[in-house]
């Protein structure tokens, strides 16, 4: 019996079964503010909506008009999407004439000088989010931070693992268990998530405006519009969030170790680019530091480690002491189609996807595998639906479609698990779906995006701001029920008397609270 088959039939048992059923998920949404014509709002963040350094569910990104919806864990993935649809429809409440946009890659953006950095208040905690956010500014383009997501938070129950663990006999303390199985789920995930992309890619076009004057590859739809034929996700390309100092950072998972250790070299180390930029002009802070990277999470990644982090402390921290609790997927588009940008047939899949990661075997990647890995990567974000499509194993080349097929072989037992007693469930009818997308291109997001664009003779630009004005009818009627409703009022006033109680009691000057701050690292 193979290393994943032992365990499928391990946790079939009727003793274990009901464990994959307390899995633990949880959602976090980007999307900009856009006025009534789907250019980048330029007002402050809404008042309504509380503070966005302490709201526990409503926050800001990069940009003053980037917000952030943030749920709360559940063991069903529909109670968490319930929960974010009431989060967008109190958001609305707020907007006046503005709508949430419903693409991933942004409209018509301003000037880069116009775009507004995100301030949360006069505190060195919101003082020290702002000029993170500055240097990203510098070091990257405020445009490309303009670019929104969906992070999936997922984990897998501890007794889950403890069961694991005593059918293989191995003795490690149960966390150290927990954390090298999770990154040997990352390792898997590297592998084997260009089929994500291909599922779920939602952006094969932009706003030519977004590149500004940059060369590309891009071919021309309208005047407005550039796109890829066969591309399924250009946010996930290399059009989007892109460092060159980051490019010997891309650890390969051996152990949470390696990687926390690559990181803290990189939060530590300077970078000749960075010091020409230095750390303040005019007198005003411009970036944290001058390192390759100012904090651990400036690091882009389409999956993280993540530990939940005590006050003040640091995620790397939070790691090196306790280990992996639980993994953020980051790759997801938001599905301009969708009102939340997903729905619940894309969740129990990625649900059977990273379990079947976490199942299967997964050995070190080493060699050309670590490489094979990015190339898969940006060959199906670039051109996934092109006929005929080859990427790499080590055994040698592979269609796209043979391994897509392959895989969801592998996914479509987990998903019975998942199922229970259910026959034909909710999680097979997800991997059916997927099937149905192998064989039929045309079926996938991206392609629907394009054939839509096509049809209706719309722009990117056009086509996005439709489908808001849609999802903003949605989310306006009907309205939130009343208790609902001020429940996040109240819960909007308390954000903003927590800003005001922390910046009341801020004594510190920002220069040694960011020393203090830059000290707090582990040792590496």
């Amino acid at each position: 019996m193979s290393h994943f088959s032992r365990r499928l039939a391990l946790l079939a048992d009727p003793a274990h079964q009901p464990l994959l059923g307390q899995c633990l998920h949880g959602i976090e949404r980007e999307c900009l503010r856009v006025d009534p014509h789907g250019q980048l709002a330029l007002t402050p963040h809404p008042a309504a909506l509380g503070s966005a350094l302490t709201h526990p569910q409503i926050t800001t990104d990069y940009s003053e008009a980037l917000l952030e919806f943030i749920t709360s864990t559940a063991r069903d993935p529909r109670q968490v999407l319930d929960e974010l649809e009431q989060i967008h429809r109190f958001a609305y409440t707020g907007l006046d004439d503005e709508y949430l946009w419903s693409a991933s890659m942004p409209g018509t953006l301003p000037a880069e000088a116009d775009i507004p950095v995100a301030r949360y208040g006069h505190s060195n905690a919101g003082q020290l989010k702002h000029v993170y956010r500055q240097g990203l500014a510098r070091r990257y383009g405020k445009a490309m931070q303009c670019i929104a997501g969906i992070h999936y938070n997922f984990s897998l129950p501890e007794a889950l693992w403890q069961v694991l663990q005593q059918d293989c006999g191995d003795p490690a303390a149960p966390q150290d268990f927990q954390t090298r199985s999770y990154i040997a789920l990352i390792r898997n995930f590297r592998r084997y998530s260009w089929l994500l992309m291909y599922l779920f890619g939602a952006s094969p076009a932009l706003d030519r405006n977004f590149l500004r004057q940059a060369d590309h590859r891009l071919e021309r739809l309208d005047s407005q519009t550039l796109y890829l034929p066969h591309a399924t996700s250009l946010r996930m390309s290399d059009l989007g969030y892109q460092n060159h100092a980051q490019a010997g950072l891309t650890p390969c998972y051996d152990s949470l170790e390696s990687y926390t250790t690559s990181l803290l070299k990189a939060v530590s180390t300077p970078w000749p680019a960075y010091e020409q930029i230095g750390t303040r002009q005019n007198g005003e802070w411009i970036q944290l530091n001058t390192h390759i990277l100012q904090i651990e999470n400036e690091y882009y990644s389409s999956i993280r480690p993540k530990r939940v982090t005590r006050s003040g402390e640091r995620p790397l921290q939070a790691l090196r002491e306790r280990g992996i609790q639980y993994v953020e997927v980051r790759l997801l588009d938001i599905n301009p189609e969708l009102p939340l940008g997903l729905d619940i047939g894309q969740a129990r899949f990625i649900d059977a996807f990273l379990i079947y990661c976490a199942l299967q075997d997964s050995p070190l990647l080493q060699g050309p595998e670590c490489s094979q890995c990015s190339t898969n990567f940006l060959s199906v974000v670039r051109e996934g639906r092109r006929p005929g499509l080859l990427l790499q194993r080590l055994a040698g080349p592979v269609s796209l479609v043979d391994w897509a097929h392959e895989l969801l072989e592998g996914i479509r037992p987990v998903a019975r698990l998942l199922d229970g007693l259910q026959p034909d469930g909710p999680h097979q009818q997800a991997v059916a779906t997927g099937q149905r997308k192998i064989g039929n291109p045309e079926l996938t997001p991206s392609a629907r995006q394009l054939a839509c664009l096509r049809e209706q003779s719309l722009s990117f630009r056009d086509y996005a701001l439709h489908c808001s004005q849609q999802h903003a009818r949605f989310f306006r009627e009907p309205p939130l029920d009343s208790a609902t409703l001020q429940a996040f009022r109240q819960k909007s006033a308390d954000s903003l008397a927590g800003q005001a109680r922390i910046e009341a009691a801020d004594q510190m000057p920002f220069a040694q609270y960011l020393a203090h701050y830059q000290n707090s690292l582990p040792a590496s």
